[in-house]
């Protein structure tokens, strides 16, 4: 059985920048890990993480000598938040569980978990640095 071509449209890849890669990388590799995505190591390349996505998309995250500032701000022209799917409502409610441990601080938990609306199940969270995540569930 020959696999399906890859997608020519959608996501290619993500990079998001952070002030400190030591604070933020663990809190982003345990969410990207228990959603199922694979890190990827590149020689050589101390200042970067990457995880890949069973569709060959992927999501970079990167301490560069070019960030401004120590965090970063959802309210500001530019990326507001990055929505990932979960499987199910028992998977979000997993990583809810877990989160604060691994660093991500809960946004709207007096609304979980439909902050975004009565017929949408999601979590909202925020790296160590003000990054925002969405974790929709779609199952």
């Amino acid at each position: 059985m020959t696999s399906a071509p890859p997608p020519r449209t959608g996501l290619h890849h993500l990079e998001l920048w952070t002030a400190d890669l030591a604070v933020a990388a663990p809190a982003w590799d345990w969410l990207m890990t228990s959603l199922g995505w694979a890190p990827e190591r590149v020689e050589g390349w101390e200042l970067g993480r990457i995880w890949r996505h069973r569709d060959d998309s992927y999501l970079v995250l990167e301490q560069s000598d070019d960030v401004q500032g120590a965090s970063s701000e959802r309210r500001r022209p530019g990326m507001n938040h990055l929505a990932l799917r979960v499987a199910d409502r028992g998977a979000l409610d997993a990583i809810r569980a877990e989160a604060a441990r691994h660093g991500w601080h809960e946004l709207f938990a007096d609304r979980y978990p439909h902050a975004g609306g009565e017929d949408h199940v999601a979590w909202y969270a925020e790296d160590p640095h003000g990054i925002e995540v969405e974790l929709v569930a779609v199952g």
